[in-house]
């Protein structure tokens, strides 16, 4: 078995680090608030803020004493080696999300995405840089098509559109559709006005049309174009061979229920320090076993999909004493078991120090009990990484995938500056952590937001989208996860997650 080691002086598990100063800074301004999304608008730079000089002095001397990497110094265990970084180049805003086909990566960008040559996983070459601003820009592909979110106000559709705010009827938020045909030279074919826009997208692909399903959430009766109840998905379907005619079929509603949101969670103050549930963050599906499981602000659901364009909720969990913000999901192979996490804090706070705990801003990890219509979702327990982080670094669970390996339940998953984690949840009440890759903080003495926003493993890499250093790629050798290299995808889009055994072939 491969140890877990650093590859410089053996780090101690920092289990104080933080409690002093816990109740001041940063940490509480942005917790007190609630949890939001981390979405700086495009181009700006990365989120800042002060910390206290208690704060500071307790991360310049955790360096010191080894016990957390120096700025920017990278440390990982002895079965993960770090091939190369690509830093930014045209595209300066955050980096994003990540997708592939082929040979290529799709990066996204606030500003736009850049399209890697993957075929020599150690030498990324950019084919393509697109600039077309629009946070979080949130990014999938599906044959010729690539799929672009945006989720800020603009002044219009089109790429060289402006920040404006949504208070003018005439702003525009929603999907992007791209031709990739020819894959050096995107052409921009069509967009569709969603409501409340689109923080991210989930494709349900088939073979005539792909649908989209629209996750956004936070209505307000001051926006003409997102208002209040959200409690649903809007659906488009875009037919593949003409996609300048993709449009909505329809916004099936979730959360049925009295009340001006619905029947989610209604947050506080009924539950402090949980958000309301007024749409979803992100969904996860599942295509070979017609399932879904949504993220869903204070809500975790499981649904059938069956009909792509009327899902139906099977059941739906809350957590109101570790949760306070459900972001993402992640389905095992055998489709027993979910992964949620909570993004506590929004991606915008250091929640990875021991006055947070073990269990907040961590994965739920919780088995599908029971068939058809009458499964259940039932908690099982918390993953968090061990490793705390400084007071200067935001931290928390985000997005990752699977490692492919028949009988076990493996994933490699992003911590933004807690860095990039592989875990093991085969057992689902004891899981664990196999092997991490991260870099020290980017500053001692200021906040400084950044890290991993994306960690996914494909045809036997692991490929990192840092918000701020950029394009990261990782090779794990560990005997626990050597199978999967064997597995090789034409396509992955993570959130259109693959039966990895019956789609696709082992070399």
């Amino acid at each position: 078995m491969t140890s877990l080691r650093t590859t410089r002086t053996p780090r101690t598990r920092i289990r104080g680090l933080g409690v002093a100063t816990a109740a001041a800074g940063l940490l509480v301004g942005l917790l007190a608030t609630g949890p939001a999304a981390a979405t700086p608008d495009p181009g700006d730079a990365p989120v800042r803020g002060t910390v206290s000089s208690e704060q500071a002095a307790e991360a310049r001397s955790a360096i010191q004493s080894g016990e957390i990497p120096g700025v920017d110094e990278i440390v990982h265990t002895d079965n993960i080696k770090h091939l190369v970084n690509i830093p930014k180049d045209a595209l300066k805003g955050t980096n994003s999300d990540l997708a592939f086909q082929g040979k290529y990566a799709f990066a996204g960008n606030y500003d736009g995405f850049r399209i890697f040559d993957i075929s020599n996983p150690a030498a990324p070459k950019t084919v393509a840089q697109v600039l077309c601003p629009g946070s979080q820009n949130d990014i999938s592909v599906s044959g010729d098509l690539l799929f672009l979110s945006t989720d800020s106000s603009r002044s219009d559709n089109s790429c060289a559109s402006t920040s404006q705010p949504a208070t003018e009827k005439s702003s525009w938020e929603g999907m992007k559709i791209f031709d990739i045909s020819d894959i050096a030279n995107p052409k921009y074919v069509a967009a569709v006005e969603t409501a409340c826009g689109s923080h991210t997208h989930t494709l349900v692909p088939e073979r005539r049309n792909v649908y989209v399903y629209v996750s956004s959430y936070s209505p307000n009766a001051a926006f003409p174009d997102c208002q209040p109840p959200h409690d649903g998905i809007t659906v488009i379907k875009v037919p593949r061979k003409a996609p300048e005619k993709a449009a909505i079929t329809g916004f099936p509603v979730l959360f049925p229920g009295e009340g001006p949101d619905g029947g989610g969670n209604p947050g506080g103050p009924t539950n402090p320090g949980v958000s309301k549930t007024t749409g979803c963050h992100d969904i996860t599906v599942l295509p070979s076993k017609d399932l879904a499981a949504g993220a869903c602000m204070g809500d975790g659901i499981l649904f059938d999909i069956k009909d792509p364009e009327r899902p139906k909720v099977i059941d739906q969990v809350q957590d109101n004493v570790n949760f306070a913000f459900w972001h993402s999901a992640t389905f095992n192979q055998k489709a027993n078991k979910v992964v949620f996490t909570d993004e506590l804090g929004g991606g915008g706070a250091a929640t990875c120090n021991a006055a947070v705990g073990p269990n907040r801003g961590a994965n739920g990890i919780y088995d599908i009990v029971g068939k058809g219509g009458e499964r259940d979702l039932v908690f099982r327990s918390y993953y968090k990484i061990p490793r705390h982080q400084a007071d200067t670094e935001n931290c928390v669970a985000h997005n990752g995938s699977l490692i492919p390996v028949k009988g076990k339940d493996l994933m490699v998953q992003a911590w933004y500056q807690g860095g990039v984690s592989v875990w093991d949840f085969t057992d689902s009440r004891k899981p664990r952590e196999i092997a991490y890759f991260e870099r020290g903080p980017i500053s001692a003495t200021t906040f400084a937001g950044g890290g991993s926003w994306s960690a996914y493993y494909y045809n036997g890499h692991i490929y990192s989208n840092d918000m701020v250093k950029g394009f990261d790629v990782l090779k794990l050798d560990d005997r626990r996860t050597d199978p999967a290299k064997r597995v090789r995808m034409d396509e992955l889009n993570v959130q259109t997650q693959p039966d990895y055994f019956d789609d696709f072939a082992d070399d």
